[in-house]
């Protein structure tokens, strides 16, 4: 630490080291320390310590300006002597300074390594003669000062030494040195030379000081009453805001309002929503913008005028350019590709661009496409895309959103998904519909009702916004996998496409156009080093998944693309082949897919035909005999599927008597098994596959094993028609079964059939349930005659009222 010298030693020489200060004006005789962090300001203290200990301190016009040249400072600053000198451990360097003379800068000679000027230094103040009007401004200073000194805090210090200063230029300095002033204010004060006006302009700055120091004390006095100490910010809050209306500028000038007032004019609104919006804004001017309130409205109005409004893409009604993205995108699904192409041809008639857009319900067994097909459609007609998964949503805030009144209120995933995606005609994909649930906190399907209501939709309210916002337009594509779970009124809201199963045919088609080549790129491989042979991919297909879709079918071809790339990656050269040799050891064995399902004719055991939400499905129903009377039921069976046992057994003692079976079903308890017991089974077409178990059981007549068959069995013996043809005759095909026994009313579902498919597979309709028995049993009954005769003899038994 260096020792201080006297100042009379000292004289102001024509060139000194120039500092650059930031957020201070220093005036002569003032003393504080500074801190000194640049490089090139540290070299100006050394500069100034190896000489005199003098520096010229002038202020920065910017702060922020790292490194300031000439035009960046003042020109009038004040001679400093370096009082003290200590480098702290931070590598910053403190200085005590005591400002000397005024000085103005002359030019800058050097700016490296730092900055050096030439100075000139001002002639002292003239001498003030006497007058009244002199001693009246040096006593209203002293005056005001001690009026200031309790509500500036000043130190008693500064009023015991003014009142022995006289000279009006000192006592200038001293007071604005003193009073805390802007850097602009106080280096005005500091550049004039006249002494009397220098003090009357610190009069006159005194007096606002007094002013606003007034009203501070004022807005102290009435607030202290009415707030807690927990409420401190929000009281300076208070202050600054009082002061600023004091000042003219008032909070009506901020310009995050002005923008939020701009950007609701530009939005679009509708006129209720503008409304809302207006009143809300002028909430917002008149709260603290620290208070919890003006955060959600903030909040509120960001997400008003962040909505498509009336923003909307324009579609691109072009039939053949849609057409070109579908049929790239998707293999087959014909019904819903026209059904869109309509859509688009009936808005280029229209030609006025508006018009409500379809809902559409795509169902159908798990990886048919149905997701990614919207995100197709979407790209064909230009427009914006956004998914919205509904799977295990059970909160009816969920689609409608919460109230604000709740903390941390949001809108609902409907009006997020808007924001999203930007416009007001988006492709709304809403997938696994069929997945929504409900609980105490309400029901989501309900809420969907407005979201998927033609009439409704155009004004549908969020909880949060509680404004109407326009959905009219939006295409909503919903996916499933069943209908059944899907309350009846929304489903009627929605258009509902089925789309199928793939044939092993299709199959190998989608996976020539998309899957191979996918896998081939995401392994990162080229086509030139891999091909997959034909009847590979069949194996594939055929032996090792068991699907409507072709997701397993991809990771299938995923496994091999993988093998393969670790081959290649290993250093194996040329093109890697797959065939129907080499494909076990890439995949292992093929694995036993028909688990259950015997080859052979046995007796009591019958194959049927389900449709469940993966597609189609091949089910074997046993029947066994124990002591005892009646029916059990066993393989996780529906309620349904449990009634269809009850009315097969009903129809078969119905007949015993003409079949001669009638003493074994007294003596005995009839066992209905269904295997694959962990996975839920339900529906009434496996009533005829029932009875012909339990027929088959009694008369220990086998039943075909080529032969599979589906069908509602009354207790009458009539076969009512089913659902799911073609996802049956799909799954019969891919176990290898031909022949099929289908109700007569479902003759006309064969269309739904590809013609290849069908050519491989024998069809036989069925009306009656001796029909179904002459079919599948391996030896005849009884003649066929004589069995509907017998049937005819007995008479029916009507319901009475």
């Amino acid at each position: 630490m260096d020792q201080q010298r006297p100042i009379e030693l000292f004289s102001i020489p024509g060139v000194l080291p120039l500092l650059p200060v930031r957020d201070v004006v220093i005036f002569p005789g003032m003393i504080l320390p500074l801190f000194i962090a640049r490089e090139s300001s540290v070299q100006v203290v050394d500069a100034a310590r190896e000489g005199e200990r003098l520096m010229a301190l002038v202020t920065q016009r910017d702060p922020e300006v790292e490194e300031p040249g000439p035009d960046d400072i003042y020109s009038v600053g004040t001679v400093g002597m370096i009082m003290r000198h200590m480098r702290l451990p931070d590598g910053r360097v403190k200085v005590l300074v005591q400002g000397l003379s005024k000085i103005r800068i002359q030019q800058v000679l050097r700016m490296e390594p730092y900055m050096e000027a030439e100075v000139e230094e001002f002639p002292p103040d003239p001498e003030v003669e006497w007058t009244v009007e002199f001693e009246a401004l040096l006593r209203a200073t002293r005056e005001k000062v001690e009026e200031l000194l309790p509500l500036k805090h000043l130190a008693p210090e500064v009023l015991a030494v003014m009142t022995h200063v006289d000279e009006p230029g000192r006592l200038a300095d001293l007071v604005a040195s003193n009073l805390r002033l802007r850097v602009e204010e106080a280096q005005e004060i500091l550049e004039i030379v006249d002494p009397i006006r220098r003090l009357r302009k610190v009069d006159g700055l005194l007096r606002r000081e007094i002013a606003v120091s007034s009203v501070q004390a004022e807005l102290q006095g009435a607030a202290r009453d009415e707030i807690s100490r927990s409420q401190r910010e929000y009281f300076l809050r208070e202050q600054l805001r009082v002061i600023q209306n004091e000042l003219g500028e008032s909070e009506d000038k901020n310009p995050e309002i002005e923008e939020l007032r701009r950007r609701i004019a530009s939005s679009g609104l509708n006129e209720e929503a503008r409304a809302e919006a207006d009143r809300q804004l002028g909430r917002l001017v008149r709260m603290h913008p620290d208070s919890s309130e003006t955060q959600v409205v903030r909040t509120y109005l960001d997400w008003l005028v962040e909505l498509p409004w009336d923003q909307s893409s324009e579609d691109n009604l072009d039939l053949e350019h849609a057409k070109t993205v579908l049929e790239r995108d998707h293999a087959y699904l014909d019904r819903v590709k026209e059904r869109i192409l309509e859509f688009l041809a009936v808005r280029k008639l229209r030609g006025d661009g508006v018009g409500r857009g379809p809902l559409l319900c795509l169902v159908g067994p798990p990886g048919v496409g149905k997701t990614s097909l919207g995100r197709s459609i979407a790209q064909a007609m230009d427009r914006s895309f956004i998914r919205m998964s509904l799977g295990g949503i059970r909160d009816e805030a969920e689609i409608r959103g919460h109230r604000r009144t709740y903390v941390g209120a949001l809108p609902g995933r409907i009006i997020q998904g808007m924001r999203q995606a930007g416009t007001i005609n988006a492709v709304f994909m809403l997938d696994e519909i069929d997945k929504l649930g409900a609980d105490y906190r309400g029901d989501p399907a309900a809420a969907m009702l407005e979201v998927l209501d033609p009439e409704q939709n155009a004004y549908f309210r969020d909880h949060y916004l509680n404004v109407p916002y326009d959905l009219s337009r939006v295409l909503f594509i919903a996916t499933a996998n069943l209908t059944d779970p899907i309350p009846r009124p929304l489903r009627d809201r929605m258009e509902v496409i089925r789309l199928p199963g793939y044939t092993p045919e299709e199959k190998e088609v989608i996976a020539k156009r998309f899957l191979v080549p996918r896998q081939i790129e995401e392994s990162g491989l080229s086509r030139e080093r891999v091909s997959l042979s034909r009847a590979a991919l069949r194996d594939v297909i055929t032996c090792y998944t068991q699907e409507a879709g072709v997701r397993g079918l991809e990771r299938e071809i995923g496994r091999i693309m993988r093998k393969v790339a670790r081959r290649v990656a290993a250093g194996e050269k040329g093109r890697v082949p797959i065939n129907v040799r080499n494909l076990p050891s890439i995949l292992g064995p093929a694995p036993v897919l028909d688990e259950g399902i015997p080859r052979d004719a046995t007796v009591g055991v019958a194959r049927g035909l389900a449709w469940t939400e993966t597609g189609g499905e091949v089910l074997t129903v046993e029947a066994t005999m124990v002591r005892g009377r009646g029916l059990i039921l066993t393989g996780h069976l529906g309620e349904i599927m449990r009634e269809s046992g009850q009315t097969a057994l009903s129809y078969v003692r119905w007949r015993c008597g003409e079949l001669g079976i009638g003493d074994a079903l007294m003596r005995h308890e009839i066992h209905l098994h269904v295997p694959a017991g962990a996975t839920p089974k339900d529906g009434p077409s496996a009533g005829i596959t029932m009875g012909t178990a339990i027929l088959s059981l009694l008369t220990g007549i086998p039943v075909r094993s080529d032969i599979t068959m589906t069908g509602e069995l009354t207790l009458r013996g009539r076969v009512l028609p089913v659902g799911g043809v073609r996802e049956k005759a799909l799954a019969a095909l891919r176990r290898g079964i031909h022949n099929v026994i289908l109700p007569e009313a479902n003759r006309n579902d064969l269309d739904e059939i590809p013609p290849e498919l069908a050519r491989k597979m024998s069809f036989q309709f069925v009306s009656h349930m001796d029909d179904v028995l002459q079919i599948a049993l391996a030896e005849p009954l009884v003649p066929p005659g004589r069995i509907r005769r017998a049937t005819r003899r007995v008479r029916p038994v009507l319901p009475t009222s």
